[in-house]
């Protein structure tokens, strides 16, 4: 993986003199996915609409949520998503956010040639346009992982950055500088804490491992160091994870105490990225 040479404690100007950046991102997944692509899906209806419930319910949730804090957010959502959901995904850019790429059911990437990869975003792109009226600068694999190729597939074909990795705190370079990276780090993934069960493993997805106020403890603790090295901080969250009404009551206090924090930059993704190539994108990834 490359990756743009800057020391590890090299202080970063955020805009407006701001110490921090925070890029909210959720993952619109629905119920695509493993199953899905498999086509087992279509034998579990209790299995369909748990990940329905993510553009069905939750998302407008978020939606006033953000709404109400006045912050901005990506979700990366599968173009299949966009398909069957067009009017729920039409709300996400009506309300100021960004729609970027997430596969067409959540593919893995590692099992797609480049001219696969392709495909799966040329389609996606066609749907993102002509459902939303609007064309994806903005990646996160599906899989959480790709093929060596696939940084310089993303950039050939216009995007701007990926937030697929985990290689750093900062945004950083992939193909010779001409992808930026948005790291979104595990530890901010809401299935950690809100999703998971092996004991018992039933209902999937249904039970926590976690309770609310360690979870809150977890991401606020997260922030404040992220904060305080003036680093940028961003999320792999789940509207059907995250989007339930105990748990977006949580989200809100999260989000309410990194507004009260001094001096942090809330922007979408792509507004990140725009700005980090500004200051950045003449660097050689190392």
């Amino acid at each position: 993986m490359s990756q743009q040479s800057m020391e590890a404690g090299a202080a970063v100007r955020w805009p407006e003199g701001n110490r921090s950046a925070v890029a909210l991102a959720f993952d619109l997944d629905g119920p695509t996915g493993d199953a899905m692509l498999k086509g087992t899906i279509w034998t579990r209806p209790e299995y369909f609409s748990q990940g329905a419930y993510g553009p069905w319910r939750a998302l407008d949730r978020i939606l006033r949520l953000l709404d109400a804090h006045q912050v901005p957010a990506t979700f990366f959502t599968p173009a299949w998503v966009v398909e069957t959901w067009p009017e729920q995904c039409r709300r996400i850019v009506e309300h100021g956010h960004e729609v970027a790429h997430h596969g067409y059911k959540h593919e893995k990437y590692w099992d797609l040639s480049t001219d696969e990869q392709r495909q799966v975003v040329e389609t996606s792109q066609r749907i993102f346009q002509d459902v939303l009226g609007t064309t994806a600068v903005g990646f996160r694999t599906p899989s959480g992982d790709w093929r060596p190729q696939t940084p310089a597939l993303l950039a050939e074909m216009g995007f701007l950055y990926s937030s697929s990795m985990r290689g750093d705190d900062r945004p950083y370079l992939h193909a010779g500088g001409k992808l930026i990276e948005i790291p979104a780090r595990s530890d901010m993934d809401d299935y950690a804490s809100l999703a998971y069960t092996t004991n018992p493993d039933w209902p999937s997805g249904g039970d926590r491992i976690a309770g609310y106020e360690p979870t809150l403890d977890n991401w606020t603790r997260e922030f404040d160091g992220y904060h305080a090295e003036g680093l940028c901080l961003s999320t792999i969250f789940h509207p059907k994870v995250v989007g339930k009404p105990g748990r977006a009551a949580l989200l809100d206090r999260w989000i309410q105490h990194m507004k009260e924090a001094d001096g942090v930059w809330f922007g979408t993704c792509a507004e990140i990225a725009t700005w980090w190539q500004q200051q950045h994108g003449t660097e050689q990834a190392a």
